[in-house]
């Protein structure tokens, strides 16, 4: 069936593939009516102003390395606060900083010494991430395993592997058994190797609101929920719209009961915020526990990276735990491991607001497919990070993808 070009394209979803896609679209001169179910752009990536707090839907890091950046925006907007190159690691009643000797030099002496892994572990980690900087395509074009077994194959076995290595991937991936493929670790290991993590100041929900901002200002309807789809025509609860194309940018889940794609598996983070009477740590770096005394995979203090995260003088804490319970049970054994990882009183921590996500990442297991198809069979297009890789990195590159693919179907030559 012939498209009908004088409609638009119509993208269900403005998370940030769905976002990205319309872009695309639009710089070109192609039409586009975005339709979000929600009261706000970003999908996955907002940020919720709580009583002058900023709290990112579940802890949320932007990294400068990320290709597609300069794609979708200026960075220079966003006013990236950074992180620091390194770790917290508690352990015992001891914490050690572990630094990137190449950003941080003076504190190679004291990174060698931490009783965290011996010299020999140490510098076979080196090793192991300093292959994450070959070409991508070497990366991907070598057979996959998962990543515990890529970790056995590299030696890292010890003290550093169970104490940092683990924790610290285990916060990235959402999984603590090493089931992600090795290929899609280094991908990530790459980009903290050539980048370092940051959040805008505003918080991480002011990155899907610029790329929103560079599209017409009608080109966006929120609170309107898609019940269906086909190739030329979405249907609302209140009306059946036509279209030149139909992308389907929402959740995985929501994507593939309107697409019929498979439903990818997915894993789940809870991330819980408080603020404390004196914050517990002044080091804009990750914390970790080497011993696991508890459910906290990280933690960090967000008002020493980004001081614009809470009200003048206040703290503010990110603590993220694995799965989906924000029960006050799970509350209070989270806050209670985050301070013994800081060497900080409980008691003087104060509850703002916790976020479950269910669906916080989809699942990626060896052998690693990281171009899943974003035109389908039945005419639709479909586009988010269950389509490239499990990251922001992924997001946008699937819904530029997805736009290409219907420039492509509508013959439309982008410039």
């Amino acid at each position: 069936m012939p498209s009908d070009l004088s409609a638009p394209v119509i993208v269900v979803g403005a998370g940030l593939a769905g976002l990205a896609c319309a872009q695309r679209l639009n710089r070109v001169g192609v039409a586009v009516q975005v339709l979000e179910e929600s009261d706000a752009v970003g999908g996955r990536v907002r940020t919720d102003l709580l009583g002058g707090f900023r709290c990112d839907r579940g802890f949320q890091l932007l990294n400068r390395a990320y290709p597609v950046l300069d794609h979708v925006l200026n960075p220079a907007e966003l006013d990236l606060r950074t992180f620091g190159a390194g770790v917290v690691v508690a352990h015992g009643s001891q914490r050690s900083v572990l630094a990137d000797p190449r950003r941080l030099p003076a504190r190679l002496p004291a990174t060698l010494a931490a009783p965290l892994g011996s010299i020999t572990e140490k510098l076979r980690f080196v090793r192991w991430a300093a292959r994450s900087l070959r070409p991508v395509r070497r990366i991907l074009a070598e057979p996959d395993c998962t990543l515990a077994d890529d970790l056995e194959q590299a030696g890292l076995v010890g003290r550093l592997r169970t104490g940092v290595v683990g924790p610290f991937l285990a916060g990235v991936l959402a999984e603590q058994d090493g089931s992600t493929s090795a290929r899609f670790a280094a991908l990530l290991v790459r980009s903290f190797v050539l980048g370092s993590p940051a959040v805008p100041s505003l918080g991480m929900g002011r990155f899907p609101e610029l790329i929103a901002a560079s599209l017409p200002a009608d080109a966006i309807r929120l609170n309107t929920a898609v019940r269906s789809v086909t190739a030329r025509s979405v249907r609302t609860a209140a009306e059946e719209l036509r279209a030149c194309a139909v992308v389907v940018a929402t959740d995985p889940e929501a994507a593939a009961d309107l697409s019929g794609i498979p439903r990818p598996p997915m894993k789940a983070l809870t991330t819980f915020w408080h603020t404390a009477a004196e914050p517990p740590s002044q080091q804009p770096l990750l914390h970790l526990d080497a011993d696991r005394r508890g459910p906290v995979i990280n933690t960090a203090v967000l008002t020493a990276v980004a001081p614009t995260y809470a009200p003048a003088g206040r703290s503010l804490i990110a603590t993220t735990v694995l799965g989906a319970d924000g029960s006050g049970e799970a509350e209070l054994a989270a806050r209670r491991h985050a301070a013994q990882i800081y060497g900080s009183d409980p008691g003087s921590w104060e509850p703002i607001t916790s976020h479950v996500i269910a669906a916080a990442l989809p699942a990626q297991p060896p052998p690693l497919q990281i171009r899943r198809p974003v035109a389908l069979a039945n005419g639709l297009f479909v586009a988010g990070d269950h389509r490239d890789t499990a990251s922001i990195q992924g997001a946008l590159v699937s819904g530029r993808r997805a736009a290409s693919a219907v420039l492509a179907r509508l013959r439309v030559l982008p410039t």
